[in-house]
C-alpha cells in the first residue's frame, strides 16, 4: 500500500508510508514465550493450530506455570485469542491459583511481550541471508531470544507507566509505542 498526499496535480510518495508486500508466501513460525523483569521463558514452538486443550498442555503446564510460579508475587498477563480465554483454560488457572491480569480486548500498545516480537521480528530483517525453511527461522528466532537483553526487556518494564499515560491521552486508541 502506498500513501499518497495530492497537492494540486502532483501526487508525492513518503518512504515512511510504504508497506511491501511480498509476491510469495513467506515461511512462519508459531511461538510462545514469556518475560519477566529478572528472566525470561524458553521459547516453545507451536506446530499447527493451537487450541485450548493444547495451549493447556503444551504452553500452561509444562512452561508457562512453572515459569511464573518460580517468580514469587508474579502476576500472569495473556492476550485475549480464544485459547487463551476459554472456559477450560480459566478453570485450569483457578486451579493453580494463578493470578491474572485482566487484559482489555483490545490493547495492543500495552503489552511489554509485543515489542519483544517486534525487536525479534526487526532484527530476523537485518539478516539478509534467505530463511529456506521453518526449522531456520525457528533457529534464528531462539537464537536471538537468547541474545537479548535483560537490560532491554526491564526498559519495557520501566517503560509501562509512560506507555499508560499515552494510552490515557490517546483515550485507548494508538500510541507511539
Amino acid at each position: 500500500m502506498m500513501a499518497e498526499f495530492v497537492s494540486g496535480a502532483m501526487p508525492v510518495c513518503i518512504p515512511e508510508c510504504i508497506i511491501e508486500r511480498h509476491s510469495r508466501r513467506t515461511l512462519g513460525v508459531m511461538i510462545w514465550g514469556a518475560i519477566a523483569y529478572h528472566g525470561r521463558s524458553q521459547l516453545l514452538r507451536i506446530v499447527g493450530n493451537l487450541n485450548s486443550t493444547r495451549y493447556i498442555n503444551e504452553v500452561l503446564q509444562p512452561q508457562a506455570i512453572p515459569f511464573q510460579q518460580g517468580l514469587p508475587g508474579a502476576v500472569f498477563q495473556q492476550d485475549n485469542p480464544h485459547p487463551h480465554v476459554a472456559k477450560t483454560v480459566k478453570s485450569y488457572l483457578d486451579s493453580q491459583q494463578v493470578r491474572l491480569l485482566p487484559w482489555p480486548a483490545y490493547s495492543p500498545d500495552m503489552s511489554p511481550i509485543e515489542h519483544v516480537w517486534d525487536i525479534v521480528g526487526r532484527r530476523l530483517a537485518r539478516d539478509l541471508r534467505p530463511v529456506v525453511s521453518t526449522d531456520e527461522l525457528w533457529l534464528r528466532i531462539q537464537t536471538i531470544w537468547n541474545t537479548l537483553t535483560q537490560a532491554d526487556i526491564q526498559n519495557l518494564f520501566n517503560s509501562m507507566p509512560r506507555r499508560v499515560a499515552a494510552l490515557i491521552a490517546a483515550r485507548g486508541s494508538h500510541t507511539k509505542y
